[in-house]
């Protein structure tokens, strides 16, 4: 039998910033989010965390469809209301790769958001939830000649070329369908985000876009097409960013070429798209540092009205592509508790993180879920916000970390955060703030099947993706009658 590991001195801060292992921190979890009254049990949306695992099954991503489709409300009406107050207007799109299945791409169209795709079958999630083509923008720093090709012949709005060669290909594509074709060109402005160095994407040394430097050769020859029609540079500096001040220098750096540009074609070069890479908090920790899209949006327009101004252009119209921001907070996901064991920090390396000391024990938790639902850890290093969701505790805090059922050592869900200590096999856990590369990224590593997706919307649960089976995983398995014919093509 093991114990609890031992509290420090109260208030003693982990990852989860909250002195209260039950608190349930609505700038992290969904706003719908609360404990119920008998046994404090986790609800979203009205809906009891257990009823939703009896229901669909553990693990079980939850996405609050409220919530989801609230913020992307404010968002949008935060960037085109700035936007029009200096004299503009803001297309806002939302960044699919963040999460992506029909229904969400319907839901931010029926938000006034366009959407923003990377891949083949990111456009045909969103040509099947019926999005306007037009309203749809294509990017890619590999996009193939069959996906420019069904691209254009789609009518999508616009195409982001990432490279020289994607230029020409366009051309031709447009050229063949008989339609001029609506391009930017990806650029890096050289601002290097404050965020993890795999987030950060306008550095120059790195696969996406084009050195700013090089933009007008590159502006000239699509002006050489005529099948193109260029309308503006993108640049996407990173994701997860909390600061505001890179933003606001890489969009001064883009409209300094804009004069130069406008010149080459004849006429001021009427769009800027300055990405998006919004952080959100993941922890109580970060909440109180995470940006607010109010001031985000105030910052960018007054900074593009300042520079546009400095260097005597007309204030170009603004595009955004937010995904985490729109869709991160929306998102929890349910596991069920398989083990606990604890393991003495006295001693031993751990005890050299300055974040444990203080901490004779850590209790790590292992759920039936982990690395492959949600990799951002072992990616990033990634930090989440963990409570028990089947009930509340009064038991004393434990340094606990939970870790998922696969063979890696670094199959962590949440590092560091605090549970009571009396957790427990069969507890459900309700790890927040999953709802934006979460399911995107997620796979079968150990022939672990995908959970479902489900919606919560007023009061009532669906399903908006399916989730594996060990069925659907052997299906894919090629059995041949004869071994020895295996590789023989002929």
């Amino acid at each position: 039998m093991t114990h609890p590991p031992q509290r420090p001195a109260p208030g003693a801060a982990v990852s989860g910033g909250s002195s209260d292992p039950n608190a349930i921190d609505p700038r992290v979890f969904p706003p719908s989010a609360r404990r119920g009254r008998q046994c404090g049990e986790l609800k979203i949306g009205d809906l009891r965390a257990t009823a939703l695992t009896e229901s669909f099954g553990s693990p079980l991503y939850v996405v609050d469809e409220d919530a989801a489709r609230a913020t992307a409300r404010v968002i949008r009406e935060a960037l085109q209301g700035e936007a029009r107050r200096v004299g503009t207007e803001a297309t806002v799109y939302y960044a699919s790769k963040a999460f992506l299945c029909v229904e969400v791409a319907r839901w931010m169209a029926e938000e006034g958001l366009a959407i923003d795709v990377a891949s083949g079958g990111e456009l045909a999630v969103a040509l099947a939830a019926g999005v306007d083509p037009a309203r749809i923008g294509f990017h890619g720093n590999n996009k193939s000649v069959a996906e420019i090709e069904r691209a254009v012949r789609a009518g999508v709005g616009t195409l982001i070329i990432d490279s020289e060669v994607e230029t020409g290909r366009i051309a031709a594509a447009a050229s063949a369908a008989g339609v001029r074709q609506r391009v930017r060109l990806r650029v890096n402005s050289g601002v290097h985000a404050s965020t993890h160095a795999y987030l950060a994407t306008s550095h120059e040394d790195q696969k996406f876009g084009q050195p700013l430097g090089e933009a007008a050769r590159l502006v000239g020859d699509i002006l050489a097409h005529e099948t193109l029609e260029f309308v503006g540079l993108h640049c996407h500096i990173g994701s997860q960013i909390f600061a505001t001040d890179g933003f606001r220098e890489s969009a001064r750096r883009l409209l300094s070429v804009y004069r130069e540009l406008g010149e080459l074609a004849g006429s001021p070069i009427p769009e800027l798209n300055l990405g998006g890479g919004f952080g959100i908090a993941y922890t109580s920790a970060e909440a109180d540092e995470a940006p607010q899209i109010a001031e985000i949006a105030r910052e960018l327009a007054d900074i593009v009205a300042s520079s546009a101004e400095e260097f005597g252009i007309p204030i170009p119209k603004l595009a955004f592509e937010p995904g985490r921001a729109v869709i991160g907070q929306a998102g929890v996901t349910l596991y069920t508790v398989g083990t606990t064991k604890t393991v003495q920090l006295a001693g031993s390396d751990a005890a050299e993180d300055p974040a444990d000391r203080g901490y004779p024990e850590r209790l790590y938790v292992s759920v039936d879920g982990g690395m492959s639902d949600n990799p951002r850890p072992a990616l990033y290093g990634a930090d989440y916000q963990v409570r028990i969701a089947n009930r509340s505790s009064e038991a004393d805090p434990a340094l606990v970390r939970v870790v998922g059922k696969h063979c890696e050592s670094g199959d962590i869900v949440v590092d560091r955060d605090e549970l009571p200590g009396d957790v427990r096999p069969g507890d459900t856990l309700a790890v927040a703030a999953t709802g934006a590369y979460c399911w995107s990224l997620s796979s079968t590593y150990n022939y672990v099947p995908r959970p479902p997706v489900v919606a919560i919307r007023g009061g009532v649960a669906r399903v908006i993706v399916r989730g594996q089976t060990e069925e659907d995983l052997l299906a894919q398995s090629v059995v041949t009658g004869d071994a020895r014919t295996n590789g023989d093509t002929k």
